[in-house]
Parts: structure tokens; sequence; C-alpha cells
């Protein structure tokens, strides 16, 4: 198979999602790979690195997508590349669809396949999610610890306190591995953390393996608006596979918080578990909202790109392998986990959180794979 992997060009999105010793796995299998030149700069790979592994470098992302039949990205399709999309191609990356209805309609219209990172599920688990999910995580205390000083107009508190000063307070909605990464920084931040979250089995894990400066509270509206008065920090940790987040802080409990708060949305990409958030960028990542200051930069993992670039390719590297050797629709078949990530296939919407939030016909991906067999089709 034509493997392509374009340079990334949403702001500062600095990750590449393919790495040398990946490219040369596919090579060794029969594939071709052609990476975009200069894709893995800002990752630490030079296009010698990847020629060294076999891959062909094309000037331009148009080159990419015309030559090949698989795209392999980091992030979703932006405006620029939607008329880059054929019939067809393979598109394999984090799509975060439930908050986005014009990239589902364009998906659906161009005929494409669109395997999302974040729905690929595995015993129960989403193991291309889970990378990007811990270092989001870890990297959230740290940017809501900046954004408290007094020159970012935060209340100028310092996460850890002081000797005879009590530390900051953060709050964690969500128990999953943001909240757990997240928990694990602002504990050794010296912070004063509780994590809200309904699956007790989590709670409880999560309280017997983190420091005892960590607690645990049942998620509910009465208690999130008991607590938000005494925080200094509010992580928004919370992820349903393939579906809009649910909004836990209203635009009303903004007004329970003490100005100079700092909220981050870990969950903007599928829309944001705080009411008021909207999507920022590393430019320009935070905004004021009755006083709270919210951090909801969607692809905070791209500001750390050598880490997280490693992270997320060493997870991807084996479905783009079964993907290619098998071809997309026998893969789907044989392995539940890749038939779980496609989202978009023959102009149909397959995963139906996505189909309900948007009120967009839902078809089974089985159907639409069976209907293409018997008739012959390009799908």
């Amino acid at each position: 198979m034509k493997i392509g992997v374009p340079k990334e060009i949403k702001i500062k999105e600095y990750r590449v999602s393919m790495i040398p010793s990946g490219v040369r796995q596919l090579v060794e299998s029969g594939n071709e790979i052609y990476i975009q030149k200069d894709a893995g700069e800002k990752s630490g790979f030079t296009n010698d690195d990847y020629i060294s592994a076999g891959a062909f470098i094309l000037e331009s992302a148009k080159e990419i997508y015309d030559v090949c039949e698989m795209i392999v990205k980091v992030k979703e399709p932006q405006p620029q590349e939607y008329d880059l999309l054929k019939p067809g191609q393979i598109l394999f990356t984090y799509l975060h669809l439930a908050p986005v209805k014009e990239l589902t309609e364009v998906l659906q219209a161009k005929k494409v396949i669109a395997i999302g990172y974040e729905t690929v599920e595995e015993n129960g688990k989403l193991p291309l999610l889970e990378p990007m999910s811990q270092i989001a995580g870890r990297v959230a205390p740290m940017v809501a610890s900046h954004f408290l000083s007094a020159h970012t107009n935060g209340k100028g508190v310092l996460i850890g306190g002081a000797s005879g000063v009590l530390p900051s307070k953060v709050l964690i909605i969500g128990s999953g591995i943001v909240a757990k990464n997240a928990a694990k920084i602002a504990s050794g931040m010296g912070a004063d953390v509780i994590i809200m979250g309904r699956n007790q089995h989590s709670m409880t894990e999560l309280e017997e393996i983190l420091p005892t400066n960590i607690s645990t509270l049942y998620s509910n509206s009465y208690n999130i608006e008991k607590i938000l008065p005494t925080v200094d920090i509010v992580i928004g940790a919370v992820y349903i596979t393939g579906e809009r987040a649910p909004h836990l802080i209203t635009r009303e409990m903004l007004s329970l918080c003490k100005k100079g708060t700092v909220m981050v949305d870990v969950a903007i990409d599928q829309g944001g578990c705080i009411e008021t958030s909207r999507p920022t960028t590393h430019d320009d990542p935070v905004f004021e909202v009755d006083g709270v200051i919210h951090y909801c930069v969607a692809n905070m993992p791209g500001d750390y790109p050598v880490t997280a670039t490693h992270a997320l390719a060493n997870a991807t590297i084996p479905y783009v392998h079964k993907i290619a050797d098998m071809g997309w629709k026998d893969a789907c078949l044989k392995d539940h986990a890749i038939y779980s990530g496609v989202n978009v296939a023959g102009g149909y919407v397959t995963q139906e959180a996505v189909a309900q939030v948007h009120q967009i016909e839902f078809r089974s991906l089985k159907e639409i794979i069976d209907q293409c067999v018997e008739f012959g089709g390009v799908v």
C-alpha cells in the first residue's frame, strides 16, 4: 500500500504521525511510504532520517494526497486540506467528529474511509487515545500553575504553597487516564487534589496508587457546586467514546468561583465539559469569562512533540501495519479494534454517537462492507 504522511498544519502542531522506525517496518513489508518534506523536523527527525528508513520525500501535501491510498495524520484535516481528500482514501488520525459537523459532512461527501484514533477500542481500552491522554493530563497542572500567576491575571498563588502557607486546591473532574496523570503531577507539585468521578472502581484504584494528598468525591452537580468556591484550579478530564462531552460545569456555576480561578478543559476536542469553553490555540491559549480563566487548547501534547510523537507513533504503527497488509475491509472484519475506529465510510456515518449528535443517518460498517463486496463497488 502507498501510505502518506503530510506535515501537520494546525496552529502550533509540531507532532508527526510516523517515525523512521515505523517507516522501516512498513517498507520491509512491501509498502511504499511518502513523507512530506520537513514533516518530522520539530519532532527531531530530518528528511534524511526518513530516506534512510526507506521513505520517499515529497514537496507538498497535495502530492501526498494525490499519490497515497492511506493518509496517516495526527490531527483532523483542517479546512485547507478538505479538497485534497479522495474517494476511497483511508484517513487514519484523530478525528473528534462529535463537535464538528462540517468535517463529518466533508468526509461523507468525499466518501473517505475515516478511522479515528480516539474510537479504536481494544479490550475495553482506547490504546491510541491513552498515550496523548497521559501527556495532556501531565501538562494540565503545569499550564494551570502558570496561569495562576498574577502577571497572567490569575490569583497570584503558588500551586504548592510555601512554609506556613497552604497549597492550592485542584479539582479534577473525571477518573480516567487524563485524571490519573493530572493528579500525579498536581500532587507532586504539592497541591491538595480532589478527583471527582462516577466510576467507583476507578476512584478506589486511584486512592490506592496515588499519594495521600489526593482524595476522591462522587461527581454530581451538588458536589461540584460545593467544591468550586474552594478551588484554585479545575481540570476537566471527561471522555465518553465518540460522544460530545457533557457540560458538567455550567455558565451559572462560574459565579461560584473566585476571580482568577483557572479552568483547563482537556475535553475540548470533544466539545468541552465546561459550558463556557471554546477551542483555543497555543498562540492564544486563554480567555476569561466572569473572571474565570479558561485554557482550552485542543492539541496540548503538540507543544511537546518529541515526547508526544514517539508515544503516538509507537501506539499506532501496529494498526497502520495491519490495515496496510490486509486492506481496510479485511482489517476491520478481522480486528474489532480497527472496526470500532471507523467513523465514516462510503458516504455514511458508522459511529452511532456521531450520527446521533449531528442527527445524521447511521449505517453499520458491516452493512457497508457487505454491500461493497456484493456489488463490487469502491468504498
